[in-house]
């Protein structure tokens, strides 16, 4: 067996203390014998929750052996609250201890630059790899099949039940609904999530008139009762269809059709896979993979898609029963301009101006509002400034703040109302006087609103019900906060700076370079001027970069690509694996700082 590196593996710390340990505080020795995996993890990022789903398979198969553990590292305020983390952990289903971190103290001991991050310790209490992004579940689960038996064989493996507690479950109607929409007869069709279903209410919001899914996680079309959805978030009314509503079933990565009359649920869009980059970004809807589609809307003659797994706007042409992307380029941030060369992250809530002029559209990454006009489809940020600022500040568009917005509503006059999820609020953007005004707080982590006649109907998601507001005649007041992310900052040299992507394949590949280059690497910066020289993309995974001696703090954007296959050359049709990341970096020039940066995508640093 191949010698490998190992590092000694810092305690898990984090003044939030444990969740699902049933009260007990967690270290490494209670850990000694076992298979670890670290997960560190926010609830805001997609990326994350794609990795959550990643390991599900992963603990199952290797329950006796393997923990997982869930370091949950804060990106935005309210993910430093304790009681939204305990929330995001029933949410998202996640059945494994969570060390709630949210001063990062665990995070920077283990020298952690991204989420989703894993790293991965051996039985003795070694970290023995460390994985950034999506895709690795393969490398780990070979990875613990290997120290399993090495651990075996010396007896240093603990076989046996691991330290997770479930915790209780409370019963109601709802479990963190994501959006609603208000049916023809009064009433509303509610996305239920944390049920895998869809609820039809009654017009006062609270009456379940029928639950249209089983309520177990799946993906399976047919009836009412038997029909399976995954955390479906967005909805959608069309008309002249066979089906009645278009849904986002996000972590099914489709859309999927329901008849009213019947309950009836079929599949319109994707394949149950996630998408990938080199996957097809067009063609016959069922044959394309998509990636945690949020929302829908239909606009300029088909269904819109906020395909939040990719940064990226996706359509649905129900005529042509095709998919294609039409804005976004799967970088993370925020850029506007052609459709084509535009950036989003995140984006999660769409809504369309009553005249069919503008797709509106909550970007939560960026903490922004933004839109595509019709025709054109020109994509402009209307309240906003980028992945790291964010607050609750009314007053002019372009000075105000918002706090991960996951949802937009255009209001009877024209104006739209948003979620402002993480701030707790209901917010609203005048476009004629650009003006940012709060209509509503203590809610609690809305995720989308509709209107009904002079109220509007808020899915309250983390209270697990809509609740009713009048539109108020004047705006809320509320005293003014502005935020950054509180991610430590590397210090770095001036001038030139060494960027080095760490790749090493998993056990049994190699660089997959059948067909052109197996790697790439994006390089940007927030503030452009940053980087004199360096930008760009390219196909090798280190480069030189230079640093303007005028900036002494930024943000380097850096986004790796490593596809690898199975090395063997007598099989005949091998397996391959795409890994990726996106980092958001936070430097700052000193004369002791670094003036090599490295960034472990998979593999350790030697």
């Amino acid at each position: 067996m191949a010698s490998r590196a190992r590092v000694r593996a810092p305690e898990l710390v984090g003044k939030g203390g444990w969740i699902n340990t049933g009260g007990k505080d967690l270290t490494l020795a209670d850990l000694r014998g076992k298979c670890v995996v670290v997960d560190f993890w926010t609830f805001c990022c997609i990326n994350c929750l794609h990795v959550l789903d990643e390991l599900r398979e992963l603990e199952e198969a290797h329950r006796d052996t393997l923990v997982i553990i869930g370091v949950h590292s804060p990106k935005f305020v309210h993910e430093a609250e304790h009681q939204a983390v305990v929330d995001a952990v029933a949410r998202y289903e996640v059945e494994h201890p969570v060390l709630d971190d949210p001063e990062l103290a665990t995070w920077k001991q283990y020298a952690v630059r991204a989420w989703p991050t894993l790293v991965v310790i051996d039985p003795e209490g070694y970290v023995v790899a460390q994985h950034a992004g999506e895709g690795h579940a393969h490398a780990i689960a070979a990875l613990v099949a290997e120290l399993e038996a090495e651990h075996g064989a010396k007896g240093t493996l603990r076989r046996g039940d691991g330290p997770y507690v479930a915790p209780e479950v409370v019963p109601g109607a709802l479990k963190f609904p994501g959006k609603a929409v208000r049916l023809p007869d009064g009433g509303f069709l509610v996305a239920d999530s944390g049920h895998h279903s869809l609820v039809e209410l009654a017009a006062d919001g609270e009456t379940v008139v029928r639950r249209i899914g089983s309520g177990e996680r799946g993906f399976v079309d047919g009836k009412a009762e038997a029909a399976r959805f995954s955390e479906p978030q967005g909805l959608a009314l069309v008309e002249g269809r066979a089906y009645d509503v278009v849904v986002a079933d996000t972590v099914n990565h489709a859309l999927r059709g329901v008849t009213l009359a019947t309950g009836e649920v079929t599949t319109l869009a994707g394949t149950g896979r996630q998408w990938w980059q080199n996957s097809a970004t067009s063609g016959p809807a069922r044959e394309v993979d998509l990636s945690s589609p949020w929302d829908v809307a239909w606009f300029d003659g088909r269904v819109w898609i906020a395909m939040a797994g990719t940064h990226q706007l996706w359509s649905y042409d129900p005529d042509a029963g095709t998919a294609q992307v039409e804005a976004g380029t799967t970088n993370e941030g925020l850029v506007d301009g052609p459709a084509a060369e535009a950036w989003f992250a995140q984006p999660s809530g769409l809504a369309v101006a009553a005249d069919g002029s503008r797709l509106w559209v909550a970007d939560s990454e960026t903490s922004a509002v933004r839109y595509v006009e019709a025709g054109t489809h020109e994509v402009r940020t209307a309240v906003g400034t980028g992945l790291f600022d964010f607050g609750h500040r009314d007053g002019a568009a372009a000075q105000a703040l918002l706090q991960h917005p996951l949802g937009v509503t255009v209001l009877p006059d024209g104006s739209v109302a948003i979620a402002d999820t993480y701030n707790h609020a209901l917010r609203r953007f005048d476009p004629e006087t650009g003006e940012v005004s709060t209509l509503a707080t203590d809610l609690r982590e809305p995720s989308g609103a509709v209107v009904d006649g002079d109220e509007i109907v808020v899915v309250e998601s983390a209270r697990h019900r809509l609740t009713r507001l009048r539109l108020p005649e004047e705006a809320v007041q509320v005293e003014a906060a502005a935020h950054r992310t509180q991610r430590p900052a590397t210090e770095v040299a001036g001038g030139t700076l060494a960027l080095d992507v760490v790749f090493t394949p998993p056990a049994g590949q190699k660089l997959d370079e059948s067909y052109g280059p197996a790697t790439r690497l994006l390089v940007s910066s927030t503030p452009p001027e940053l980087l004199l020289d360096g930008s760009g993309a390219d196909t090798g995974l280190r480069r030189e970069l230079r640093l303007n001696p005028a900036v002494t703090e930024g943000v380097l954007h850096v986004s790796a690509m490593a596809a690898s296959c199975d090395a063997d050359p007598a099989i005949e049709f091998p397996t391959c694996h795409v890994h990726q990341q996106d980092w958001g970096v936070p430097v700052r020039v000193t004369a002791e700082g670094t003036s090599r940066l490295a960034l472990v995508l998979a593999g350790m640093d030697e």
